[in-house]
């Protein structure tokens, strides 16, 4: 029988069955040895095969993903962690403050979901504690992500500012939430599905930073078609196993003005007739955007995990 992985809590996975039950199943015995790659077999969002036997169901099949997002672990591993599975869309909450959301985590999130051939856009949360420092940064992060091609939504999820846009967003689609930890995506959760009753954290004076407050990922139907897909809070963002050929294709800006650069295989760092370089002299590309784009590629060379 068919199933839907809605929870991974480990070694126990909460399915949603073809009839409508919810029930926990382990993965089948030695599923683990043949040909995965990653830390985890099984992500939230895959259509599992189980069979009914004895007292707990077990896993015994995965369907192919159309699709799946992943990280680097920060255990530097050499092998992928998958976060979900089978995705139509991904929202990256990101803070102006409150915690600091950089543009070097947002541009790695970014050029994954590329690799991965996902649609992203970035939710800006947090507008009703915004200085005016920090609405002139969200200005500013708004016109650079605006220009890379990628759509950005201002809200407060805290007092319900902007959220029915979002609404429709999320209708019939199966919807990535991720961010750091205290970003308020559990808030955003809690108002969108009122009864989720997701944890919400507070953030730390000393660091301005967020607490964990959800520890695995979880499936959450919507009412009105689709599912949010909620996992835990992201400290830094590790790329993982990107070609260096391949990087520019993962920053859209970058790639369509690399057609206009005198060499084919023009990598943007020292050679005549770049025209990704004549580009950012001439702030048509973000800086920001070319400093991570080199940096995922100082990565490659070299095979370090950055935060």
């Amino acid at each position: 029988m068919k199933a839907l992985v809605n929870k991974n809590t480990g070694s126990i996975y909460q399915i949603r069955t073809e009839d409508g039950r919810t029930l926990n199943a382990r993965l089948k015995g030695n599923y683990r040895l043949k040909n995965i790659k990653s830390t985890n077999p099984i992500a939230v969002g895959d259509v599992v095969e189980i069979e009914e036997t004895g007292n707990q169901p077990t896993i015994c099949h995965i369907h192919d993903r159309r699709n799946y997002f992943v990280r680097k672990p920060t255990n530097l591993s050499k092998q992928l962690h998958i976060i979900a599975a089978n995705i139509d869309q991904i929202y990256l909450i990101t803070t102006i403050n409150y915690p600091v959301t950089t543009t070097t985590f947002i541009d790695r999130f970014l050029a994954t979901a590329e690799a991965y051939r996902i649609p992203a856009a970035i939710i800006i949360n947090k507008t009703d504690l915004h200085t005016d420092a920090d609405r002139q940064q969200a200005d500013i992060l708004e016109k650079t992500y605006n220009t890379a091609g990628y759509e950005t939504i201002r809200i407060s999820a805290e007092k319900d500012i902007d959220l029915s846009y979002i609404h429709k967003k999320l209708q019939n689609k199966i919807t990535l939430l991720s961010g750091h930890s205290g970003s308020g995506k559990s808030t955003i959760i809690n108002r969108l599905l009122p009864g989720a009753n997701q944890k919400t954290g507070q953030i730390s004076e000393c660091h301005n930073k967020g607490t964990h407050t959800t520890t695995y990922s979880e499936m959450l139907p919507l009412p009105y078609g689709g599912y949010i897909i909620d996992t835990p809070g992201i400290k830094g963002f590790g790329t993982f196993d990107m070609n260096s050929l391949e990087i520019s294709h993962y920053f859209p800006e970058i790639f369509n003005t690399s057609r206009h650069c005198r060499f084919a295989d023009c990598t943007h760092r020292n050679e005549p007739g770049c025209a990704v370089m004549e580009a950012v002299e001439n702030h048509i590309i973000a800086e920001t955007r070319y400093k991570s784009y080199l940096n995922i590629l100082e990565d490659c060379f070299d095979g370090r995990y950055r935060r």
